[in-house]
């Protein structure tokens, strides 16, 4: 379980399931409000995030009563109140370690800033990229890590790096006060009680979907 945060409810305490649906379910809203959509039925929402509508409904449920019935839902409203729920209501600042071609497509990402994380700093250890700016944020040493983190009052930093440097990363990451990482190296991270880990491994990804792959194969042999 993690504890979700709000002004109404500082204690309620929200699946970690449904956590990791709330942002998609804030996607489907953000497309059904540029759609014009103004309200919408559980099975519309539902269907447009790519659940069930009872899985929806009791997700939902966790944050409040937001659907009227025979009517369903506020569109607009219920896409601010999952964005309060989630924190990306908030500004967010941000720092990326590793500034290789994984780094480099992080920063270059739109999509960060208009859900609420904003790029403060990118860091490498090699000084050949140091003063590259990328995004119009300047590359800086890896060294310059806690400073940055007390200036700019970081809580979350994503790991770019090659697997050998990611444990050593977080280590430093955690030191200077960060509890919140997101690790694209093919690496599991050690990290203290209070610090949460998210983890992308784009790799395993394709080595599941091959994994369909090669039993829609065998199937298909199977019948013909």
């Amino acid at each position: 379980m993690v504890s979700a945060r709000t002004s109404s409810d500082p204690a309620r305490d929200i699946p970690e399931a449904t956590v990791a649906r709330l942002p998609v379910y804030l996607r489907a809203l953000t497309t059904l409000v540029d759609a014009g959509t103004s309200t919408c039925s559980s099975e519309e929402l539902a269907q447009a995030a790519g659940v069930n509508s009872a899985k929806l409904r009791k997700d939902l449920s966790y944050l409040g009563s937001y659907g009227t019935r025979g009517v369903g839902y506020d569109v607009e409203y219920l896409r601010y109140q999952i964005a309060r729920e989630i924190g990306v209501t908030q500004d967010w600042p941000v720092v990326i370690v590793g500034i290789g071609n994984l780094g480099h497509a992080l920063a270059n990402y739109s999509g960060f800033r208009s859900r609420g994380f904003r790029v403060v700093a990118l860091l490498d250890a090699d000084p050949r990229r140091h003063q590259e700016a990328v995004a119009g944020v300047v590359v800086r040493p890896f060294a310059d890590l806690e400073r940055i983190v007390e200036e700019q009052d970081v809580a979350i930093g994503v790991i770019a790096t090659p697997a050998v440097a990611s444990q050593d990363v977080a280590d430093r990451m955690v030191a200077a006060g960060i509890t919140s990482i997101l690790n694209f190296a093919p690496s599991v991270l050690a990290v203290p009680d209070g610090v949460d880990v998210r983890k992308v491994d784009l790799s395993i990804e394709l080595q599941i979907l091959a994994y369909h792959e090669q039993r829609k194969s065998s199937a298909a042999e199977v019948i013909a």
